[in-house]
């Protein structure tokens, strides 16, 4: 039996009307509540902040997230109620349960868990063959090597494994910088995908030194972009890594290295990948943090699109900035698995026409785990278990 999305919710409010808690019943096809419409020439697929969260799991949304100044009553910084009024999300309902906290002990016993890398698999190949062949991207804004006690265990190295199985094709860092740097290398030589960060440099020291840089010239420590030719256009990919990291964290975890914004470095990489490059799109892969990336969108020209960590807000809406070339987006995609990011694309001749954005809550219950996926968590956890358990 496929289970409709608009049935799903329905389903949700008969059950709260009657007093009852059924459980889900799993979906072999999930094809209903994840059908979406077609639209544009690239997709974009978004993970922030999973932090190692390889199985599903319940995780309550906040009921509390302070907005000072103008940002008070403004997304991110809406919770509960101000929540589903907001994004139009209708109370009870199995979004209103995997976006709030609002009656959460009861909801979870209705919807069950959300995420796991092996329904993220599963969801993640369905939506990427409907967008067709060399259509598509996946991407990941950080914290994704992070926050199990296995994976500190393995220092990342099974995230790895987990990353390159579901695909993941760019990624920049914040909790990955903690394990330090030849850790950090380590897995980066295995991981398939590309480790993006604009911001991150030598200090004066090591580039005397002569410490290992991806630009000595410009002390430039990571790639800082890369392009992806979707559909005969050029997307460019810049990785923002977590600008704060020396100052949350230990300064001998990154002795070498200088984080920051970077906001003037930034700029000149847009405007190099829009004149010289001539790239027709242009997407911020940051864990920035959502205000620091709005801030971020009023001040620098040339972003299409940010899509941003750090704070595991999730926002179903991109929020629109305007700045002096235009107007950029800026999303955020939750945390723990709980949720992906689709951002259709449609792509012009050195121009983004139009976009659609949708951030869909990952329900275990109507996703078959993908049978690979499965078989290496279990692998991975199978010499801890007892420590686990």
């Amino acid at each position: 039996m496929t289970i409709r999305r608009r049935d799903f919710l329905k389903f949700a409010g008969a059950a709260a009307l009657s007093g009852a808690v059924p459980r889900l019943a799993r979906s072999a096809d999930s094809a209903g509540v994840y059908d979406l419409e077609r639209f544009g020439n690239a997709r974009i697929l978004h993970l922030t902040d999973t932090h190692a969260q390889l199985l599903p799991g319940y995780f309550r949304e906040p009921s509390v997230n302070l907005g000072l100044g103008a940002m008070q009553g403004q997304p991110p910084h809406l919770v509960g109620r101000a929540f589903l009024d907001r994004f139009g999300i209708k109370p009870d309902s199995a979004d209103a349960y995997a976006f709030t906290s609002l009656d959460f002990e009861k909801s979870a016993a209705r919807f069950g868990k959300l995420g796991g890398f092996a329904h993220l698999k599963t969801l993640i190949e369905r939506l990427r063959s409907d967008a067709g062949q060399g259509r598509s991207l996946l991407l990941d804004s950080g914290d994704l090597w992070q926050g199990t006690g296995l994976a500190n265990t393995m220092r990342g190295a099974g995230m790895v494994e987990a990353a390159n199985l579901l695909g993941i094709e760019a990624m920049t860092g914040h909790w990955e910088f903690t394990y330090g740097e030849t850790a950090l290398r380590s897995n980066l030589e295995r991981f398939k995908g590309e480790f993006l960060a604009q911001n991150v440099y030598l200090t004066e020291e090591a580039a005397f030194n002569d410490a290992k840089a991806f630009d000595p010239a410009t002390k430039r420590v990571f790639k800082p972009a890369m392009i992806k030719e979707i559909g005969g256009h050029r997307i460019a990919v810049i990785g923002q890594a977590f600008p704060y990291t020396p100052i949350a964290h230990p300064k001998r975890f990154t002795p070498d290295w200088t984080f920051g914004i970077r906001e003037e470095e930034l700029q000149r990489l847009v405007d190099g990948l829009r004149n010289h490059d001539k790239v027709d799109a242009v997407v911020l892969l940051s864990h920035n943090g959502m205000d620091v990336d709005l801030k971020l969108a009023s001040r620098v020209s040339g972003i299409d699109v940010i899509l941003g960590g750090h704070t595991h807000d999730a926002v179903p809406q991109p929020f629109p900035v305007t700045n002096p070339g235009g107007t950029t987006l800026v999303t955020n995609a939750g945390s723990n698995g709980k949720f992906l990011g689709v951002l259709d694309l449609e792509i012009a001749k050195g121009r983004v026409n139009d976009v659609r954005y949708r951030l869909l809550p990952v329900f275990s219950e109507l996703l078959k785990p993908d049978a690979k996926m499965q078989a290496l968590i279990e692998k991975l956890q199978e010499p801890h278990a007892s420590a686990y358990a």
